[in-house]
């Protein structure tokens, strides 16, 4: 985490995401800007947060550790996103993992202002509700996805996430995690992992070049993924 000293960048996304329109006081003085680079994590499963973070910029994971010793994929999380609400409300340490799967920026409040400024502002607390039931709505979906669908839609969503294609020139893409890691976020096996990614290189979606992949048929990787993991 690397704290950013840029105030007029905290006002672009103060502006951007009308952020002051969540408070009912001024809290621009208590915000800074904080960068996760690509794999770093924003908070840890069982750990205190000390700060409520505000997702703006960039993209990240939310998994859970398993009494099994597996991990599990619970959603991805893209601006503008609150992290830090439950914990908020509940004052306990975070339920999953929040790590950034390319460079992210938030912006951060510290918890000791939050709940001394905010915990009675009923414009603050009205917008955690909504969002909170966001949450839910959109975890109701996840778990529904990974008990429902079919494993190639859901590797399809997760590569579509991770790949971040800008443009026609740029869709390579190389896995952050090993294999193993990838099946246990995604609920299956190894071979079953590697048999579904030859699969896509056979139907001519992807081809593999050395530790990378290309994606071939951009479209059809989409078509596959749906709007899986909001």
């Amino acid at each position: 985490m690397i704290k950013i000293d840029d105030s007029k960048k905290i006002e672009r996304y103060v502006e951007k995401y009308k952020l002051n329109n969540i408070f009912s006081n001024d809290m621009g003085e208590h915000m800074m800007l904080y960068m996760f680079n690509k794999g770093d994590y924003i908070c840890r499963e069982e750990e205190y947060l000390d700060k409520m973070f505000f997702l703006v910029d960039g993209k990240a994971k939310v998994s859970k550790h398993l009494e099994n010793g597996k991990s599990l994929l619970i959603s991805f999380y893209r601006p503008f996103t609150i992290i830090g609400d439950v914990e908020f409300i509940k004052n306990n340490t975070t339920d999953c993992s929040v790590q950034a799967i390319e460079d992210t920026y938030c912006i951060g409040i510290s918890f000791d202002i939050v709940r001394s400024e905010l915990i009675e502002d009923c414009k603050f607390l009205i917008k955690i509700c909504d969002y909170l039931g966001e949450k839910l709505t959109s975890s109701s979906n996840n778990s529904s996805i990974n008990l429902l669908y079919p494993f190639e839609n859901r590797l399809a969503s997760y590569i579509v996430a991770f790949a971040n294609i800008k443009d026609d020139e740029n869709k390579k893409f190389m896995f952050k995690e090993n294999y193993n890691e990838i099946a246990e976020l995604l609920g299956t096996t190894y071979r079953h992992l590697n048999r579904t990614l030859n699969k896509f290189c056979q139907d001519g979606i992807l081809e593999k070049n050395n530790k990378e992949y290309i994606i071939q048929d951009y479209d059809k990787l989409l078509y596959l993924a749906g709007d899986l993991y909001k």
